[in-house]
């Protein structure tokens, strides 16, 4: 039995105030979400994803009113991304009040705040009384979901329903910015760009490596993985020829002339963010063609191709 994959909001509305979990989109990926007040729900999404509960989920929210029941503070520096990039694939790790649950800040005394832009999942929203929890709708490590049928076959029927949003627009999850002593913080590479970050609020330090208390999600070193070994290369073609002996798949920012192998382009006309768009949709495909191993070209640093470049680093660790 498969989950319902549904355009119905008013049923997934009703599914989420009976303590379900329904799988949503966004613009950045999909999301297994639930009620951030309710604990029955937030240990299901833990459980469903095999994620364990030291890592930190992010509460998605409509409007900035409800950050008054949520946040203790919110800095200038947060006030200034808030209005450039929200709606939008920006999280906020801000100083929580007593009402957000230790279960969905690991403890911690910050919570990931984020105010999402996809239409389907604004109505939801606003069609609540309460914000979602919702980390990515994928097994823990796995590569994440972009699509419903993405989700519907990680989790069968195991969810009840998965709210129909189409491919995902930005496809890399959230860039996730902290405030440390006051200095802007990225603790996660994502759909919006380092030089976006500083160019509206200056210098940034970056920390996005810690394996065991990370302050938000995407941290941890393992992460995005296909089941298919994955390799990158900045000399595809030698690689290629060193495993000619196996059945290989090539991950390709825009190049085609791979020989003897499968190439997956995510973007003949080299752009960044289409690649971006594209890159988890087109690691599911090859993941599923029983290579031995994908090869994946090592983007450009800059722009999205740095947050490209740290998904790809996560999945070989």
């Amino acid at each position: 039995m498969k989950s319902v994959i549904t355009e119905d909001i008013a049923y997934c509305q009703e599914l989420l105030r009976n303590n379900e979990i329904v799988a949503i989109p966004t613009e950045t990926v999909y999301g297994l979400a639930g009620n951030i007040y309710e604990e029955e729900a937030i240990k299901k999404i833990f459980e469903m994803k095999g994620r364990p509960l030291f890592n930190p989920l992010i509460v998605h929210i409509h409007d900035i009113s409800q950050m008054d029941a949520l946040v203790k503070e919110v800095p200038e520096a947060a006030r200034a991304l808030m209005k450039t990039f929200w709606p939008g694939p920006l999280t906020l790790i801000l100083p929580k009040k007593e009402g957000v649950s230790d279960l969905i800040t690991a403890g911690k005394p910050t919570v990931g705040i984020r105010m999402p832009k996809h239409r389907v999942t604004r109505a939801l929203l606003q069609g609540l009384d309460f914000p979602l929890a919702a980390p990515s709708a994928n097994p823990f490590t796995k590569i994440s979901s972009t699509s419903s049928q993405h989700v519907a076959s990680y989790f069968g029927s195991k969810i009840p329903a998965i709210l129909e949003g189409g491919p995902c627009e930005v496809g890399l999850e959230s860039t996730i910015v902290g405030f440390e002593a006051g200095v802007p913080t990225v603790y996660r590479k994502g759909g919006i760009s380092i030089a976006a970050i500083k160019e509206c609020v200056g210098q940034v330090k970056l920390l996005t490596k810690e394996e065991k208390a990370p302050v938000a999600p995407g941290m941890l070193l393992k992460h995005y993985a296909p089941s298919t070994k994955l390799m990158i290369s900045e000399t595809v073609a030698e690689t290629i020829e060193e495993h000619a002996h196996l059945k290989i798949g090539v991950l390709s920012f825009f190049k085609t002339n791979y020989e003897n192998c499968t190439v997956k382009v995510l973007s003949e006309q080299k752009s960044l963010d289409e690649a971006a768009q594209h890159l988890f949709s087109a690691l599911h495909e090859l993941d599923q063609m029983h290579l031995d191993v994908i090869i994946a070209e090592r983007f450009p640093e800059e722009g999205l191709g740095i947050s490209i470049n740290d998904r790809l680093e996560r999945a070989v660790h």
